[in-house]
């Protein structure tokens, strides 16, 4: 649980994102910490089981951790850097972060921490690495399941790329090796103008890693 002088620092953070008046932020975060059980899976939208299995802490205790650095105070970047300097990869290290901000009310689900909306997906394929980053940076290969017109605007091998889209909304790109010839592909979908576009993107996103997965299964 955050300390007195943690918890004027999130009171604050909330009333610069949400525009309340001090004793309102108080309250509603007030309203959260006399919760007698915190489902901090349920906030973060991601279970115990996976965030234990990925990177060897529970919710709760990458709570405690990250609290114990007044995360709440720092921007993302500073955040995922405290994660990753416990030895979590790139992919889970952004995981984390955004499910620490989303249990400590720094952003809703889709919402970005500068109040933006985003959409996020992911989807595993029983294809080696090497194939799946292929499908997203070959533009030929890429035309096969993606009817969008884009443009990449950076890539690191293997790892992770960055899209911008025909209506200048940007989308983030990782990629994680999981062995056995699998591999995953996650998207942020990042600068659109509202909750519902967020979902409607999200949706999209759905349909074009079914057709990416029709694409992959034909080689």
């Amino acid at each position: 649980m955050p300390t007195q002088k943690d918890f004027k620092r999130l009171v604050r953070s909330r009333m610069k994102k949400t525009g309340e008046a001090y004793t309102a932020a108080r309250l509603q975060l007030l309203k959260k910490r006399e919760s007698p059980i915190v489902d901090y899976a349920a906030r973060a939208g991601m279970s115990d089981a996976s965030v234990i299995k990925r990177t060897g802490r529970s919710w709760a205790e990458w709570v405690a951790v990250l609290d114990g650095t007044r995360a709440a105070e720092k921007p993302h970047s500073a955040i995922a850097k405290i994660v990753s300097s416990h030895g979590v990869p790139d992919w889970w290290s952004q995981m984390v972060t955004v499910g620490y901000e989303r249990i400590r009310g720094l952003r809703e689900k889709g919402q970005r921490r500068d109040g933006g909306y985003e959409a996020s997906k992911s989807r595993t394929y029983n294809v080696p690495i090497t194939m799946l980053f292929d499908a997203f940076v070959s533009a030929r290969k890429r035309n096969r399941w993606l009817p969008v017109r884009v443009a990449v605007r950076s890539a690191a091998t293997h790892k992770r790329m960055r899209i911008e889209w025909g209506d200048k909304t940007v989308v983030q790109v990782g990629f994680l090796d999981k062995g056995s010839s699998k591999s995953a592909v996650a998207i942020q979908h990042q600068k659109l103008r509202d909750k519902t576009a967020a979902a409607t993107m999200k949706k999209s996103w759905a349909a074009y890693f079914d057709a990416l997965g029709r694409t992959l299964e034909r080689k």
